[in-house]
């Protein structure tokens, strides 16, 4: 039985303004209707030969992975939450510490939750090939055949074939990300492959390497699962453990240091869906090389990827670009740069702008809020409350809230008191009243929230009560 390990802690800066830091590209539908989380899992959801995934995931994104897992009827094994992010390396520790406690040397499968494959069946097969050589003692690393000279991706040099196991490789080496004439080489040879950064392992080889190459990530790790809270939906890892784990790459840390590095060639349609260059490269295009989503009209317009998902995207007499439009930001670059998108991020980031983390429409456990206007002492919100969904028994010191119920039944209880509205009916929260807001029915709750005061921030919520766990 194979473990799927699936990874999802990235931020995916290089696709903003659509992937923000709470809610990041693998979440996103970038490629059809299913976000590319999901489409990672339905890889290994229907197959006799895995066991149900675990995931690994930063604590901000546990309830909106928990809500698509839900969408597409998938029970994970367990959801470990990362209060930090440490990249790979110690996450598949942590998973394989993880594993272990069950059985005593399971065979686990890792990968990200936010790259492209097209191509199933081959990705299946060569799983299989993969999951022999791990079987008889190696680290397995999926290269991939490379379709063209690439600058952005890492290469593997294969050595000689594994005695018993059909094909797979010793690994020669791992090459950086070269320079476009050592790319050209690497494809002409014919002995080179992308670093997919998807692995094979046995659990107990794995942290047997990482023990005798990095003992400090593996003491943190184990101190991390240990001093972990436990529910029934999540383990969250201890902050103060985790948090002094040293950060590193599973290539850095152990596939570059090791001589148990195996590689399984193998064409697939893969891409990690690094850039907006990349989405463009797979998507479906016009007959002027264009891919067009949403609201976008173009007129004399070559070879551009034009996205909109809130209003109308007009382009005439453009080539070779890329324009994606949110609620809330519009970003426009040439498309051979758009690997340098993340370094808009980083300026957001230092300027402290909200658009760097943040979409208009915030997904909260019990449903989701969409600001609509922000003004001086007033801000108006669209909430949706699932069926079932409640709000935290919430009090604030520094403003009042109206709510009007535009769709579906709400019960609320302001103070002592307790009342169920319906379609335009409305109530008022004064300041410091205590008050909960609640979808009883069966279909979602929509109102209209209208907040005043001297001021309107998230943090001014006091959680009294909550059904998810906040603090």
């Amino acid at each position: 039985m194979i473990h799927p390990v699936i990874l999802s802690g990235g931020s995916g800066t290089r696709l903003w303004p659509m992937s923000r830091t709470l809610y990041p590209k693998q979440l996103l539908s970038l490629l059809g209707g299913e976000s590319l989380l999901q489409q990672t899992v339905r890889r290994v959801a229907d197959h006799a030969c895995f066991a149900p995934p675990l995931l690994v995931a930063n604590e901000e994104h546990r309830f909106i992975i928990a809500e698509q897992l839900r969408e597409i009827a998938v029970t994970q094994r367990s959801l470990l939450l990362e209060p930090v992010g440490r990249n790979t390396a110690p996450a598949a520790c942590i998973a394989a510490l993880a594993l272990t406690e069950a059985e005593p040397d399971p065979l686990m499968l890792v990968m990200a939750s936010d790259h492209r494959i097209g191509d199933v069946n081959a990705f299946l097969a060569a799983v299989n090939r993969a999951a022999d050589a791990a079987q008889a003692g190696a680290l397995v690393c999926l290269g991939v055949m490379p379709e063209r000279p690439e600058t952005g991706y890492g290469y593997i040099r294969r050595g000689a074939a594994l005695e018993g196991v059909s094909g797979a490789f010793a690994v020669g080496e791992f090459v950086e990300k070269p320079d476009a004439e050592h790319a050209q080489n690497y494809v002409v040879s014919g002995e080179y492959f992308w670093n997919s950064s998807i692995f094979m392992f046995p659990a107990r080889l794995y942290l047997d390497e990482l023990e005798r190459l990095r003992p400090d990530m593996v003491a943190a790790c184990r101190r991390a699962l240990e001093t972990a809270q436990r529910d029934s939906d999540f383990i969250r890892l201890g902050r103060e453990a985790f948090s002094d784990c040293p950060a590193d790459s599973i290539d850095y840390a152990v596939m570059e240091q090791t001589r148990r590095a195996a590689v399984v060639p193998v064409s697939m349609g893969w891409s990690d869906v690094g850039s907006w260059d990349a989405l463009w490269e797979m998507s479906a295009k016009d007959p002027n090389g264009n891919s067009i989503e949403g609201n976008v009209v173009a007129e004399e317009t070559r070879n551009c990827y034009l996205r909109s998902e809130a209003g109308l995207v007009a382009a005439v007499g453009t080539e070779d670009l890329v324009v994606v439009n949110t609620a809330d930001a519009v970003m426009v670059a040439p498309r051979n740069r758009t690997q340098e998108v993340r370094k808009l991020v980083a300026r957001l980031v230092k300027d402290r702008r909200e658009e760097a983390d943040a979409l208009p429409t915030v997904h909260r456990p019990w449903g989701n809020y969409t600001s609509l206007h922000n003004g001086h002492r007033v801000q108006v919100k669209h909430i949706m409350v699932k069926p079932g969904g409640k709000l935290s028994l919430q009090m604030h010191h520094h403003r009042a809230e109206h709510w009007v119920v535009v769709h579906g039944t709400a019960k609320i209880r302001r103070g002592d008191e307790e009342m169920m509205l319906s379609e335009d009916q409305s109530t008022y929260i004064p300041i410091g009243t205590a008050h909960r807001l609640e979808n009883p029915g069966k279909i979602p709750l929509h109102l209209i929230e209208v907040q005043s005061g001297s001021y309107l921030g998230e943090d001014d919520i006091v959680r009294l009560e909550d059904s998810y766990g906040r603090s």
